[in-house]
């Protein structure tokens, strides 16, 4: 049967490193739905029928690819397996959607509101304030960040194991940063000593990201900074992109000067790629200033 199947597949590729997460979700689901039309090997009108039943176009696409992919390698082991066309729902490459770039306004405000929740004088404020202050400061991912450990946070700085591209790296972190954690710390000691994990709720335990998602949700809804349900607005990932983005418009400089900072952040921020840290970077007033004069610079025959 094709679940078996699935399941060879996904352990190989994860032998190689990769998660395989949401390939693992997709895949199992297309085998349930195969086995119950009593398939056994892959038939392309199967595979359009059940990627067809996604809402949207992007989903659809989505499963339709990642079987297309399954079915590559299963028929190379058996030539029985179908291998359903790549644009049965057209061609569309992903866009690139618009990102918040907080100002010092919005994360002062998004702060002291997370300064606010309830239930005053727990570990709850404090808690969502330091994090959500450290997305700001060091553009760690917030999948990053909720998985520190005590033993994490150094002298040399933070700790930062297994991330997305499966590596370990070390985040050095200003000394003001050092001594909120410091701070954080010496609070959170009071409600859960024996807990491994940094950041904890107000009873303890560890933060899942669902909560967190929530929380940070009804802090920017109620300072304005997003509307209501279901609108697009500012996301916990863009305090990522403000780190970026901010971080190359304090490097006024050369091209020389400006490749070695693209390198540095592309590191710090935990990037397989330079490439990679493309995406984080968009056009703001003192970056489009910047280029402008450096524009000028080149067409009056001075040394960019």
């Amino acid at each position: 049967m094709l679940a078996t199947a699935v399941i060879r597949y996904v352990e190989l590729h994860r032998a190689m490193g990769f998660k395989f997460h949401a390939q693992n979700g997709l895949l199992r689901g297309f085998a349930a739905f195969a086995d119950a039309r009593h398939d056994e090997f892959i038939r392309t009108q199967t595979v359009i029928d059940w990627a067809g039943q996604a809402r949207s176009g992007a989903q659809r696409r989505n499963r339709l690819l990642t079987v297309r992919r399954f079915a590559l390698a299963m028929q190379a082991e058996d030539s029985h397996h179908e291998l359903p066309p790549g644009d049965v729902f057209g061609h569309e490459f992903p866009k690139r959607g618009i990102r918040h770039i907080y100002s010092c306004a919005d994360l002062d405000t998004l702060l002291a509101a997370a300064a606010q929740l309830q239930p005053a004088g727990s570990l709850r404020p404090a808690t969502y304030v330091t994090l959500f202050a450290l997305l700001t400061v060091t553009g760690l991912r917030i999948s990053e960040a909720l998985a520190l450990h005590l033993d994490d946070f150094t002298a040399d700085g933070l700790v930062i194991r297994a991330t997305k591209f499966s590596k370990d790296r070390l985040v050095p972190l200003h000394e003001t940063t050092d001594l909120a954690l410091r701070g954080y710390l010496a609070r959170r000691g009071k409600v859960s000593a024996c807990d491994p994990n940094f950041f904890v709720s107000a009873n303890g335990r560890r933060l899942c990201y669902d909560t967190v998602k929530s929380v940070f949700l009804k802090l920017v809804r109620s300072v304005g900074l997003r509307e209501g349900p279901g609108l697009p607005g500012p996301r916990i990932h863009d305090l990522r992109h403000t780190f970026a983005v901010r971080s190359l418009e304090q490097c006024a400089g050369d091209r020389r000067s400006i490749a070695r900072h693209m390198l540095a952040l592309s590191t710090y921020l935990g990037h397989a790629h330079v490439a990679d840290t493309y995406w984080y970077l968009q056009a703001t007033p003192i970056l489009t200033a910047q280029i402008a004069c450096a524009g000028e610079a080149l067409f009056s025959g001075e040394q960019p």
